[in-house]
């Protein structure tokens, strides 16, 4: 019986084995655990990419409200009052004028007012 398919499957055993490197003891040296390990990580990255989003949402909420509460106002009035007022800003944006540019946030919030 010939085996046909050695080269692929070096070739796939190769491209494991270099993805898996600087993994910790037998996870980047046995094709077997390594690849196990491959699927895992796989799995936390895919995991992280959605976890991720919602961290800097919550970021970008904590950094709203302190500039917020440094102009006397707490962030759900402020957010419902962008609503009112039809002032389309997400939360990126605000977040980042609320460091940035304290005066033009201090403006915005004062519209809101």
């Amino acid at each position: 019986m010939r085996i046909k398919r050695a080269v692929n499957k070096n070739k796939h055993k190769r491209a494991i084995l270099k993805n898996t490197k600087g993994f910790w003891g037998a996870r980047h040296r046995l094709v077997r655990v390594a690849n196990e390990a491959l699927m895992k990580s796989y799995m936390h990255a895919y995991i992280g990419r959605r976890l991720r989003k919602r961290d800097m949402r919550r970021l970008w909420i904590v950094r709203i409200n302190a500039g917020c509460r440094q102009n006397g106002i707490s962030y759900s009035k402020f957010i419902n009052g962008l609503k009112l007022k039809n002032i389309t800003l997400n939360r990126k944006i605000l977040a980042d004028m609320a460091v940035n540019d304290k005066e033009g946030f201090a403006k915005l919030v004062e519209a809101v007012k």
